[in-house]
Order: structure tokens, then C-alpha cells, then sequence
């Protein structure tokens, strides 16, 4: 499947390694949650980037320790339904102060594009390369939002009282 970062379909440089086979040399991979957690000394010492693919059934908590380390959390949306990847992906960002990236992988629909990205992802893993198109559209369809978000859109209520502030204390506002 695409990948989307930007706004653009990009490669996938990591290679997904979801059995027990031996990780690739000097190769950007993905492993499981389970793999990582029972290996994670051994992994993180590789040459090449790790991620790991984190259901959202698992407490993100249990990543804090290694998340420094990480180059890719990939949380998994099992159905369109299930939201549990939202609160994951804000707690790693918000929380444990995550900046790597952080991967939208699964069922995840158009409709959910925007809300993605406002929640902290930015990769997401689509099911085909037009949905770079409508991608595109969700990020400029609004322009201001009454939450605040990890994404670093400045919260409508900000946005008034800094219109209403005079220029000299605009840089008060904290």
C-alpha cells in the first residue's frame, strides 16, 4: 500500500519483518510489538533504523523507555471503527514527547485524513495512490479548529485574542 507524508506518495524504506526470520543488515525495518518488546536490547543495537508496529490493544506506555530510540511507531487501526490508534498516537506525541514517525497503518478511510494528521500522524499507509489526491483536499478544506492538536495549528480562541490584543502585548500571549 502508499505511503503519504506531505502530502506526497513517498517509498517505503522499511521492510516489514513479521515472523521470526533474522532481521536484514544495514536495512530500515518494522518489526511487531510482541518481537520487539521480548528483543529490544539486541534490536535497537542495528546500524539501520528500527520501528515498530504497535496494536492498539497495547499500552503505548510500555514504549516510553525505548521511544528515543525509535525511528517509526506504526499503530495499527484494526477497523475504521476502532479509535484506539487516536488517543495512542496523541499520548506518544503529547505525553511522552515522541518526534519521530509516526504511522497510520490498517483500516483507515478518507474521512479520516484530516483527523489523522490533527491527532499526530504523519505517515499514513492508504489503500491506493488517489487517495494522495483527496489527502491533499482534507488538509486545506479547514484552516482553523477550536482544539489544540500535536500538529501545531494555533486554536481559534488563540487566534481572536491575538486579533484583539494590542500589537505592543502580542508577544505576551503565551
Amino acid at each position: 500500500m502508499p505511503l503519504i507524508k506531505n502530502g506526497r506518495v513517498i517509498a517505503d524504506r522499511y521492510v516489514n519483518v513479521l515472523d521470526e526470520r533474522a532481521l536484514p543488515e544495514g536495512v530500515p525495518v518494522l518489526v511487531p510489538a510482541a518481537r520487539f518488546l521480548a528483543d529490544a536490547a539486541e534490536i535497537l543495537q542495528r546500524d539501520a533504523p528500527v520501528g515498530v508496529i504497535w496494536p492498539n490493544n497495547r499500552k503505548v506506555a510500555e514504549l516510553a523507555p525505548y521511544l528515543e530510540r525509535l525511528a517509526v511507531v506504526a499503530l495499527v487501526f484494526p477497523s475504521f471503527k476502532d479509535g484506539r490508534a487516536y488517543s495512542q498516537a496523541r499520548l506518544l506525541r503529547e505525553r511522552y514527547g515522541y518526534h519521530g514517525e509516526l504511522r497510520a497503518t490498517g483500516q483507515i478511510l478518507r474521512d479520516q485524513f484530516l483527523f489523522l494528521v490533527r491527532a499526530g500522524f504523519d505517515v499514513l499507509d492508504v489503500a491506493k495512490a488517489s487517495d494522495v489526491d483527496a489527502f491533499a483536499s482534507a488538509l486545506k478544506r479547514y484552516t482553523v479548529f477550536y482544539q489544540t492538536a500535536p500538529e501545531g495549528r494555533t486554536a481559534a480562541a488563540r487566534l481572536r485574542l491575538a486579533a484583539n490584543t494590542p500589537l505592543s502585548r502580542v508577544g505576551e500571549i503565551a
